[in-house]
């Protein structure tokens, strides 16, 4: 497709327009792009990114958002409701994470996605080090951890230390337990990882951070809202939250399995303490009294007004169901993978599987990608090792998907097979906020973390 692909199609802007179009034409535009850019997941062949699908549930959730779009919740004077969303929207939180199990101190922050969620407390852990007289702090993370992560400890000068992982993809505890010293802050860890859908082993790293006096971040961004439901539903999901002791703090994004609009996620944290590291505060500003829970200043009530509406209007019995048909359907889909003897499931995925060819084939599994690409399936690549996942949506669970999914696939491994040696089209990448010259510069300073992976 490209990435300008309407050059030939429609005005290009190239400078600032000196008079207005009419909105009816540039609403025209909108939709037309808008339909064919959705036309994949509403046949359920995207992985992740679209987390509902619903289109009732958009209608309403943009709905709500219209009487808010407008609002800056940094001025709460004027719209107070702000508090109130947020206010339960954390409430809710919490109760799905198990705040009760710290005797009514956990609180939290709302955030607008989760960079945000895994910034802010690296910047607390730092502050909470340096409370302590650690100048120099550092924080230990699996291989796999989000990217989120290293960014926050890049912005905030703080030392990541990179962990192994073992051969079922998460965190490996003797190379974590080597990497913790007296100048580690906190442990950061994932529930599941991005790239396989993994629980790290949360109950062991909250052993030791408690054992060592550190904090332990749980990256829940992308599992929080689903996997925070599969105990109930009876599947062996690890417990990840406030029940353990050494979790300190805990991201989950609204806006992926709480199924809000784009721009939502929440912070908990064990302790108001914590918290308060967050803030910042500007008390002698010739404007006034300047006070912030987090990075962001503005921030739109529509976002909030939505992540809230999105969450009491399912409630614990439409989360829990939503999660059955996701967790069912990434079972068969894993299944479906396991029917190829030329390709394998990496780790123990819940909800998102990811898969790759074995080494006995030979098969490049970006050769399996391109063909599936050319089904419209839109798997996401992985690299370190090579591999593919796809995160099961609620698109997905759609009648008749897997069973498209398992007949392209069987096709895509004969392609494979036919075209091996031939190069691939597709390839592993996740972030495309830059320019392929920036990228290019960028990885000049690429940190090398292939040491800390599982044989083959």
């Amino acid at each position: 497709m490209g990435l300008y692909p309407y050059a030939d199609r429609f005005p290009v802007v190239r400078s600032f327009p000196e008079q207005g179009r009419p909105r009816a034409e540039i609403l025209a535009e909108i939709a037309a792009m808008a339909h064919e850019e959705d036309s994949p997941y509403h046949e359920g062949k995207i992985s992740g990114s679209i987390y509902s699908g619903d289109e009732e549930h958009y209608e309403f959730l943009n709905e709500v958002f219209g009487h808010y779009s407008h609002a800056n919740v940094l001025q709460r004077d004027m719209y107070p409701s702000a508090t109130r969303f947020e206010g339960e929207i954390i409430a809710m939180t919490l109760d799905m994470l198990h705040g009760e199990a710290t005797e009514g101190t956990a609180c939290g922050v709302n955030a607008s996605a989760a960079t945000e969620s895994l910034m802010n407390p690296m910047l607390v852990y730092k502050q909470w080090g340096l409370e302590r007289g650690i100048t120099q702090p550092n924080v230990v993370m699996p291989v796999t951890a989000h990217p989120g992560l290293l960014k926050g400890c890049h912005y905030f000068g703080i030392e990541v230390r990179r962990a192994a992982i073992t051969d079922r993809y998460v965190a490996d505890m003797d190379s974590v337990r080597s990497l913790v010293d007296e100048h580690t802050v906190a442990i950061a860890a994932s529930a599941g990882t991005y790239p396989h859908g993994v629980v790290d082993p949360i109950e062991e790293l909250s052993d030791l951070a408690v054992e060592r006096g550190i904090n332990l971040h749980v990256d829940g961004c992308l599992g929080g809202f689903i996997l925070a439901w599969g105990q109930e539903l009876g599947y062996p999901v690890p417990t990840f939250d406030f029940r353990l002791p050494g979790v300190t703090s805990i991201s989950a994004d609204t806006h992926k399995y709480g199924f809000a609009l784009k721009g939502s996620s929440v912070l908990v944290y064990r302790s108001p303490e914590l918290r308060r590291l967050q803030y910042f505060i500007v008390p002698d500003w010739p404007g006034g009294l300047y006070t912030s829970p987090g990075m962001s200043g503005s921030r739109s009530g529509g976002i909030i007004a939505s992540a809230w509406a999105s969450m009491v209007s399912l409630g614990r019995e439409g989360y829990r169901a939503i999660a059955a048909d996701i967790f069912g359907t990434a079972a068969q889909v894993a299944d479906a993978v396991r029917a190829h003897a030329d390709l394998q499931v990496l780790g123990d995925p819940f909800f998102n599987v990811a898969f790759t060819t074995t080494p006995e084939s030979g098969l490049d599994i970006f050769l399996v990608n391109d063909f599936l690409a050319s089904r419209r399936w839109r798997m996401n690549g992985l690299q370190l090792p090579p591999a593919l996942h796809f995160c099961i949506t609620r698109p997905n669970t759609q009648p008749g998907v897997v069973q498209r999914f398992a007949t392209d696939l069987a096709e895509a491994v004969q392609y494979a097979r036919d075209h091996r040696g031939q190069a691939a089209r597709s390839g592993a990448f996740y972030a495309g906020g830059v320019t392929p010259e920036q990228i290019a510069h960028g990885m000049a300073g690429w940190l090398d973390a292939t040491q800390a992976l599982p044989p083959g």
